[in-house]
């Protein structure tokens, strides 16, 4: 995509941004998704508005490009963020096989203004001195039984 795109692209991420900021719907945080160099969804952080604390600029973001082209595997987009992904964002960017990510501000950035992804990247890397959630493996034959049925079956749809 041309450089010049590229700041279209921004200055409606950074809109969208401003926009939730300033209806008090999440913090300063807008993604645009784009396909070819049209753009598919643009959004901004919901979690206030919404209670959902996976309503992130680009979860939403993602939920509505998936949406509007009736598909989960997003290879042949690109996505803009005003802010470098937290660790969900960027699993679901993995998962949507979003090949290229542009941002402006990074995590530190982020963290200056209160927003605190450094202890889930400290926990997923096991550099967090303690951990904030309880993990209990539990035996289950049933659960893997059911991942068996997966694997066997023929007509899955693997994403």
């Amino acid at each position: 995509m041309k450089k010049g795109n590229n700041n279209r692209i921004f200055k409606i991420a950074l809109e969208e941004a401003k926009k939730g900021m300033e209806n008090g719907e999440g913090g300063p945080f807008g993604a645009v998704i784009v396909k070819n160099g049209e753009i598919i969804a643009k959004a901004h952080n919901e979690v206030i508005k919404t209670k959902d604390p996976t309503a992130h600029a680009e979860i939403v973001a993602i939920r509505k490009a998936s949406e509007k082209l009736n598909r989960f595997d997003l290879s042949d987009c690109e996505i803009f963020s005003t802010c470098e992904p937290c660790p969900m964002c960027l699993s679901a960017i993995y998962w949507s096989k979003i090949k290229k990510l542009y941002y402006i501000c990074t995590r530190d950035d982020a963290e200056k203004i209160g927003f605190d992804d450094k202890f889930i990247y400290d926990a997923i890397s096991g550099k967090a001195k303690s951990d904030k959630l309880e993990k209990i493996k539990v035996e289950n034959k049933e659960c893997l039984e059911l991942f068996k049925e997966w694997e066997q079956k023929d007509e899955k749809i693997q994403y």
